[in-house]
């Protein structure tokens, strides 16, 4: 039995970040279809030793705030089973 894939959605993250010579701080938003919208921050800071990349500091302080991200999209889910099943349900693992 062949199983064919296909879009039935599709979810844009905006981000944007703020930075000075030591700090990148990220925000992400994530709007899902049914009108919720999740936001996560995510921050980087850069050793007064190390060459100032903003590159770098964006992938860090991005990376967190996706992450972050991530762990409420997995809670959110969790609950919307709990609440649907009427029972506590298994842990959902990364």
């Amino acid at each position: 039995m062949t199983s064919t894939m296909r879009t039935t959605v599709g979810w844009h993250v905006e981000m944007e970040f703020m930075e000075d010579d030591q700090h990148t701080r990220a925000a992400a938003l994530l709007r899902l279809p049914d009108g919720t919208e999740v936001r996560a921050h995510g921050h980087a800071s850069r050793h007064h030793v190390d060459a100032n990349q903003p590159r770098v500091g964006e992938e860090v302080a991005g990376a967190r705030a996706l992450n972050e991200l991530a762990m409420q999209l997995l809670t959110k889910a969790h609950d919307e089973i709990d609440e649907v099943s009427g029972r506590t349900s298994h842990p959902i693992h990364v």
